[in-house]
């Protein structure tokens, strides 16, 4: 039986600032060069079977730790991308594609909540393809707040707590009924998740790459997707 191709793959987008500085430009040209290497990526996704894409673009901890002149850059390139969604030109309408963002959002700065919320409305009810980006984003934070849901749930009487299982905690997470990843690539040489999909993670097949986010390749992209299907899955067992 032929190998399948993952469904669900979630990237580790590493290197960005990396990159810039090997170059000599300033840490913002880097994430530049990362959101246009972005926009290839979702056009190598299509014809690969892979509907849906998790990416992990900001952590919280960037957003306690980066110096104000690079954040502002940030939040500023990201409201931009998710204000060009509204436009029904923009290929996420041509292909039907679902755009969520999933974190700790509240964090974010008005003007770029206001511009998710535009984009996520804009594509609710797209379901070919799922694109989720990780901001503001911790996969602990993320236990916790689901944990925070469920129990509130059991005060308010809607829930027993003889109810919790896994399917229960599936659904509470921000990926939501999502399948887990099937694999997921770090790039920039660093071999951890760095807190990332903590939960979903469990069976995921890892792959690290030491080419820098804005230098990976489709020839990457595709020789990572080949060896997924070369590797036999266990689950546990």
């Amino acid at each position: 039986m032929e190998a399948k191709n993952p469904l669900h793959i979630g990237i580790i987008l590493d290197g960005n600032r990396r990159f810039a500085k090997r170059l000599m430009a300033r840490p913002w040209k880097g994430h530049e060069w990362g959101a246009e290497k972005v926009k290839e990526l979702l056009r190598w996704c299509k014809g690969t079977g892979v509907k849906y894409l998790t990416l992990y673009s900001l952590s919280e901890e960037n957003i306690k730790s980066r110096p104000k002149e690079e954040l502002d850059f940030l939040f500023k390139m990201f409201e931009s991308e998710f204000r060009a969604i509204t436009d029904k030109s923009h290929d996420a309408h041509k292909n039907k594609v679902r755009v969520k963002a999933m974190g700790r959002t509240s964090l974010l700065p008005k003007t770029l909540q206001s511009a998710i919320k535009a984009a996520e409305e804009i594509t609710k009810n797209y379901s070919n393809y799922f694109l989720n980006i990780a901001i503001a984003y911790g996969g602990q934070q993320e236990i916790t707040d689901a944990v925070i849901g469920i129990a509130k749930k059991i005060a308010g009487g809607i829930l027993k707590p003889e109810q919790i299982n896994e399917d229960l905690i599936k659904h509470s997470l921000y990926t939501n009924s999502a399948p887990y990843p099937d694999m997921i690539i770090r790039t920039g040489g660093e071999k951890r998740l760095s807190n990332f999909l903590c939960w979903q993670s469990a069976y995921s097949e890892l792959f690290f790459v030491d080419k820098m986010w804005p230098e990976f390749t489709r020839e990457d992209f595709l020789s990572a997707i080949e060896e997924f299907k070369s590797r036999q899955r266990r689950f546990g067992k």
